[in-house]
């Protein structure tokens, strides 16, 4: 991926943050366990929140988090997450965020017995490369196909212990692909 070092490592970036956010007493907060066991004890609170921007390890990732952070919100016994981010490539990245967040939002809701809500989104800077203008065209010109449903097969002891096999997409279809350069 763009933006590595030559190891291919990309620094302290979202996996680091959600789950090893150091803490200036040394030790370290794995928000992802965190927010799901708040989700747990107290559904109605306003603070189910993560957060990728570390002000003090910004500048030693590769790319500052273009989704810096999501919130969880329980009403009615649904599970919603709304999702922030402040730069958004349109063609390549949105999708594959929608994407993980609404997957994401569908392993929260089963570990913690609730059903998926909704899915909500806000980007700051939204735009289009111009190198995928052509692209972004092509796709404005297709149909889109009925959506398809997600079903997890099983639910594991923790939300770190599902396998590619626990989901399947029913009713799955797509256009054949359409390939554009990643642009940083």
């Amino acid at each position: 991926m763009s933006g590595a070092d030559e190891n291919g490592d990309l620094g302290p970036v979202y996996g680091s943050q959600w789950r090893s956010w150091p803490t200036p007493d040394g030790r370290y907060v794995d928000q992802i366990s965190q927010v799901m066991e708040q989700i747990k004890r107290n559904p109605d609170s306003r603070r189910h929140l993560v957060v990728a921007w570390n002000p003090g390890e910004v500048d030693h990732m590769a790319l500052p988090p273009c989704h810096y952070a999501f919130q969880f919100y329980v009403a009615g016994g649904k599970l919603s997450c709304m999702f922030q981010m402040r730069s958004v490539d349109t063609f390549l990245g949105l999708p594959f965020n929608i994407a993980s967040y609404a997957l994401l939002t569908h392993m929260m809701a089963q570990q913690c017995g609730l059903e998926a809500g909704e899915l909500i989104w806000t980007g700051g800077d939204v735009h289009v490369y111009l190198n995928h203008l052509e692209q972004v065209q092509r796709q404005l010109t297709r149909e889109p196909f009925p959506l398809p449903k997600l079903v997890i097969q099983r639910k594991p002891e923790s939300i770190f212990d599902y396998k590619y096999e626990d989901f399947v997409i029913e009713g799955y279809q797509s256009h054949k692909g359409i390939k554009a350069p990643i642009a940083i």
